[in-house]
């Protein structure tokens, strides 16, 4: 799922491209992706687009007469430019919103069709899209702390939960915590004043440089590779790889469709976090520390 990078780069691409211009198509090719009925998709045609922004992992296109249309990718949704005389991708295309100088294709890939379009009117019915997750570059220390102890989780899932920090996700949340020195399954509460500290440092960290370094790929361009696995990732999709900080093997837990990955030399001490399935299958001969690995 396109994350706080990600969603920041597309936004700002797509700023570059559609503020001020004139909305003049909406063509929906998955009538499944438009989850509204009112408004009318087509009182979006002929606006002009006034504004684009990020809202936690939504992007939102602030149109005329107090319109927004509301993307959420999920997982396998993204955004392509377009060039007016080029054909859009026919089979994995969901929308296609025609400009005078381009067209916007909104696809997904695989059959499960989790991604959405919303148009809505007025600032209370975007409001209903908020989460209420904390933008982390603009907290201080004391408003970090204050979300990630409101309840106690573990890290993994206080990170990722989007009533309590915006924007961040499976893999950012590895990488963060990968930077932070600290164990995924961590209580939130039993957390120490350094360990927070260190935790929200890492946190800006991560989350600034992949936004600086996925605008320096783009540049001027529209971003073509958005992928929540990159070979400069820490821990993130590398089970198995060595550890760039201490090369020891790269660790996961499988849950559902994700899956943490993590250092245990760097983040718990050496102990190998049981995976629900392995675990259970190989019982004894499952390793308890990163030294039974040999």
């Amino acid at each position: 799922m396109p994350e706080l990078p990600d969603v920041v780069v597309y936004a700002e691409s797509l700023e570059r491209r559609i503020v001020g211009q004139i909305l003049e198509r909406v063509r929906l090719t998955s009538p499944f992706v438009l989850r509204t009925a009112v408004p009318p998709i087509a009182q979006a045609e002929a606006k002009r687009i006034r504004s684009v922004h990020r809202l936690g992992k939504r992007i939102v296109f602030g149109l005329d007469e107090e319109l927004f249309l509301v993307f959420h990718l999920m997982i396998a949704g993204r955004l392509r430019w377009i060039a007016r005389d080029s054909k859009p991708p026919a089979r994995i295309s969901l929308a296609l919103f025609d400009f005078r100088h381009g067209t916007l294709a909104f696809t997904e890939a695989g059959t499960k069709r989790r991604a959405s379009l919303h148009l809505v009117k007025g600032n209370a019915a975007l409001a209903q899209f908020d989460m209420g997750g904390l933008e982390i570059a603009d907290a201080d220390l004391a408003s970090f702390r204050e979300r990630l102890v409101r309840e106690n989780h573990t890290l993994k899932r206080a990170l990722t939960d989007p009533r309590l920090f915006s924007g961040v996700g499976n893999a950012y949340s590895d990488e963060i915590l990968h930077r932070a020195k600290l164990s995924p399954v961590a209580l939130t509460q039993k957390l120490a004043s350094h360990e927070t500290e260190r935790l929200y440092t890492a946190a800006r960290e991560v989350l600034a440089e992949w936004t600086a370094r996925l605008r320096e790929e783009t540049g001027q361009g529209f971003p073509e590779k958005v992928t929540a696995f990159r070979p400069q990732m820490a821990v993130h999709g590398r089970y198995g790889k060595p550890c760039p900080v201490c090369g020891a093997p790269v660790q996961r837990i499988v849950y559902a469709e994700n899956e943490t990955n993590y250092c245990a030399r760097c983040q718990t001490g050496g102990t190998i976090l049981a995976d629900r399935a392995l675990s259970r299958l190989l019982k004894a001969s499952w390793p308890r520390s990163i030294d039974e690995l040999g």
